[in-house]
């Protein structure tokens, strides 16, 4: 009889899958494997390797249940040869499969593995998205700029939600703007759901502590969701406590509060426990049952099939050598501040504290403290893309390197954003509570005790004066740079330099 072998990779974990459609049970052999090359090709976080891993083995045991013959080689098996291709290689033998089928992967890097092996197998599209690569490249063609916020329409009618016919609900696509506002320390925080990890879990973080325990970040306490169970509590729990808030408060940053009103529900979502076109649905009923304001439903949704859905198609369309683009030239190296999170600056420590203990960082700690402190200072865009890989446990490439390449270092020289993504001290400041703890104060422009980013941020666009002097969104700031005196660009750029040296010299700034 022959037989089918199907592998699932680690971020694939959905019984709905397109490699497991269509076929019998009966004479498929489904396949998952832990190899040391995928869990060490960047140094990831051991909470991330821990849910990774986690996650496949409970997978594993759903799909036992429904009936699937499973095999599954851990990481920690004798005759395991490391690698993808050599697993599914030896599972080939072992099977006598006549057949191999998987699901696309989200990466170049595994795709060309999967196109090495002999046979080359069925690799089938992941239409776990939205949008499929040719009806995103459909939409791309012949566009001088590839704006998320087109798309996103798109997205919008395709899917109808949020729509009144072919309208927008509420009159307007987007409703940004009313979601910038500072959170304060007195709201109530609802904290996400935490599970006691269980013998399959405890297995696996013995395994971590072991194989991976030098690894960057602490591995317990572990409480992440790894069965689809648990993903689906953990996002009902979003729903009903956190989304009334979440629009209010997206952008805010409060000491001491890790999570605020955020989901943490996108690694649940990329590895395949969460369907993202159901998150959507759940969100919009809330909507109209009147649980949830309009815009903090509108900004949920329009991350996942706006954002999520526009990076990834930016990653397939653009090719393996996106994540090497370096438009601004930056070359200075990681400093080891982003790994000890030892620095004076509040802000970088906070959001660098808590992504060494939890994995975890919101998308404006992200883009606005690590991501703008890197742009500011010329940090090499592939060190860092490799960092944020390696760091959060929702990073996948697809998802990663056009938030990193492109949103948050133009290194792409504009192809995903119409300006770099650069903020002084006072962005902080508007944004937080950080600055009121701070070893440095934002009221200072220049000199030891002042922010760096106020310096930082002035000899940012002096380096790239010319670049951006033809920018409509930059071009005003370039115009205010050339208006200052000569003795106070010569003060702020000085400023920049002693920070950049003591950075250089010792690679924090203390």
């Amino acid at each position: 009889m022959s037989r089918t072998l199907v592998l699932i990779l680690g971020d694939q974990l959905s019984p709905a899958l397109s490699s497991l459609r269509g076929l019998d049970p009966a004479r498929t052999t489904v396949l998952l494997c832990e190899v040391m090359g995928e869990a060490s090709y960047v140094g990831h976080h051991q909470k991330k390797i821990a849910f990774i891993f986690s996650a496949m083995r409970h997978f594993a045991q759903e799909l036992r249940g429904a009936g699937w013959t499973v095999d599954y080689v851990t990481l920690d098996d004798p005759a395991n040869t490391g690698t993808l291709v050599g697993e599914v290689t030896r599972a080939i033998t072992r099977h006598q499969a006549s057949k191999v089928r998987v699901t696309e992967p989200g990466e170049w890097r595994v795709l060309a593995d999967l196109q090495s092996l002999t046979p080359v197998p069925d690799i089938l599209p992941d239409d776990r998205f939205l949008c499929s690569h040719a009806e995103f490249q459909d939409w791309a063609e012949g566009r001088k700029a590839l704006r998320m916020e087109y798309f996103y329409r798109l997205m919008r009618r395709k899917t109808g939600l949020l729509m009144d016919g072919d309208e927008p609900a509420g009159g307007q696509w987007n409703f940004d703007h009313d979601n910038r506002k500072r959170a304060a320390p007195d709201l109530f925080m609802p904290q996400p759901p935490r599970h006691a990890p269980d013998a399959i879990t405890r297995d696996v973080l013995d395994l971590v502590a072991q194989r991976f325990g030098s690894n960057f970040g602490t591995l317990e306490p572990f409480w992440l969701p790894v069965t689809r169970a648990d993903a689906e509590r953990a996002a009902q729990t979003f729903i009903t406590a956190a989304l009334p808030h979440f629009g209010d408060y997206q952008d805010a940053m409060l000491t001491g509060q890790k999570f605020l009103y955020h989901s943490l529900l996108s690694p649940l979502i990329n590895v395949g426990l969460l369907d993202p076109l159901a998150m959507c649905r759940m969100a919009e009923a809330a909507w109209r049952d009147g649980a949830a304001p309009l815009n903090a439903v509108e900004g949920f949704i329009r991350q996942i099939i706006g954002w999520r859905e526009y990076v990834r198609g930016i990653y397939w369309r653009e090719g393996p050598d996106y994540v090497r683009r370096n438009a601004l030239d930056a070359v200075r190296p990681l400093p080891a501040l982003y790994w000890t999170g030892r620095t004076g600056m509040a802000c970088m420590a906070a959001a660098i504290g808590q992504t060494i203990e939890e994995a975890y960082a919101h998308h404006i700690q992200r883009l606005m403290v690590t991501g703008n402190f890197a742009l500011l200072t010329g940090i090499d865009p592939h060190a860092l893309h490799e960092w944020y890989l390696a760091v959060y446990f929702d990073a996948f490439e697809w998802v990663e390197a056009p938030n990193t390449i492109g949103m948050s270092q133009f290194a792409d020289g504009g192809l995903l954003a119409s300006k770099p993504y650069a903020a002084s001290g006072a962005y902080i400041d508007r944004m937080s509570d950080y600055c009121g703890s701070c070893r440095y104060s934002v009221k200072l422009k220049v000199g030891d005790k002042a922010c760096p980013l106020n310096a930082l941020y002035w000899d940012f666009i002096a380096r790239h004066r010319d670049r951006f002097a033809g920018n409509p969104r930059m071009a005003q700031i370039v115009r205010t740079w050339d208006r200052m005196a000569e003795t106070q660009q010569a003060a702020l750029r000085q400023s920049a330099a002693r920070f950049l040296e003591r950075l250089d010299e010792t690679g924090t700034d203390l």
